[in-house]
């Protein structure tokens, strides 16, 4: 028996984390640690799950030094994936974002520190937006850090961070740097759930620009599939080292929600076309090369099958949509300084 902490667990990629960990793991024991803020939902813990003798909730802030150090102190495995997490909102409220991701970062790399002789291993949960736009396809663990965003920027410092702990203190940590993700219980302000409730009720598409900028797209449960691996790969493999995963496919913004109208039976004329924002990456495509050396994974699901189960998804769980759904319009300001709600 293992036991996990997980921070951000109830939040997109955390929720299915957990639930994938424990669905495959039967005697392991899981630690959630969550501020519940917009992104983190109670609701995106399944029901099994919420009673489950294997769960146990903390509620609290990823900053607070006392509170992660007891539970880091409790666990094998950390899992760190709590962070403040989009583009728009991190231009009109940079502070928060930099204070969760960098010190909230800096909080769990020292109780990793002071616990190293039982924490197994330390998996923090960076994104492709510190690389900005592409300079070369596909783009490698090795591209420059050109974040473009108050929240890649944010991300950025604490992706080096916890790389300092690890050249400093040898602390066993590995980096992972995910590249767009979708599926279940992803919050309605990213951009394929916005399009698919958007579309199942009818109403405009809002397509940022011209809709060309293209994504590396992976469905999230192969995601958690690539962490798994990478949690119990030979810790000599991966230690100190920096992963991307992603899918090495991507696709125009403007292609998706054709197909998202396409899917659910509506028109294109729903499309509705706003101003590019700040802050955006125009291409982003995962090289999958050094990922596939170290652990055995395979493609992943096509992008028209994960699109397909994700539209299922949402549509059969409005019940866990709707209450959100206003915080799927947000203000953001576009590159002609005017503010927009997309």
């Amino acid at each position: 028996m293992r036991k996990l902490l997980v921070t951000g667990g109830a939040g997109f990629i955390g929720s299915n984390f957990v639930e994938y960990w424990l669905n495959k793991y039967s005697e392991d024991r899981i630690i959630i640690l969550d501020a519940l803020t917009y992104a983190g939902n109670p609701h995106n813990l399944p029901a099994l799950f919420k009673e489950s003798p294997r769960v146990e909730f903390w509620y609290g802030n990823v900053r607070n030094d006392e509170l992660v150090n007891t539970l880091v102190g409790k666990c094998d495995l950390v899992v760190h994936f709590a962070a403040e997490s989009h583009v728009a909102r991190s231009i009109f409220d940079n502070k928060e974002f930099f204070m969760t991701d960098v010190i909230g970062t800096q909080t769990v790399s020292n109780a990793v520190l002071k616990h190293m002789n039982h924490v197994e291993r330390f998996i923090h949960i960076s994104t492709s937006e510190v690389y900005g736009t592409a300079l070369t396809e596909p783009m490698t663990e090795e591209h420059p850090l050109n974040p473009m965003s108050p929240y890649a920027s944010a991300k950025a410092g604490a992706d080096r961070l916890v790389y300092s702990y690890w050249a400093t203190y040898q602390i066993p940590a590995v980096i992972v740097r995910p590249f767009n993700q979708y599926g279940p219980r992803q919050h309605l302000e990213k951009v394929i759930p916005r399009f698919i409730t958007s579309a199942i009720k009818n109403e405009p598409l809002t397509v940022h620009g011209e809709g060309s900028a293209r994504r590396d797209w992976l469905h999230v449960h192969d995601t958690c599939e690539r962490l798994d691996a990478l949690i119990h790969a030979p810790l000599e493999n991966v230690c100190g080292q920096v992963f991307n995963i992603g899918s090495g496919f991507d696709l125009d913004v403007l292609t998706i929600a054709r197909k998202v109208l396409a899917a659910t039976g509506r028109s294109d004329d729903l499309i509705t076309f706003v101003g590019d924002r700040l802050g955006q990456v125009q291409h982003h495509i995962s090289s999958t090369d050094k990922v596939g050396g170290v652990v055995d994974i395979g493609p992943g699901r096509a992008f028209d099958e994960g699109l397909e189960q994700t539209i299922r998804w949402y549509d059969q769980n409005r019940e866990w949509w709707k209450p959100i759904e206003w915080m799927k319009d947000i203000k953001v300001m576009t590159r002609n300084g005017r503010v927009e709600r997309h």
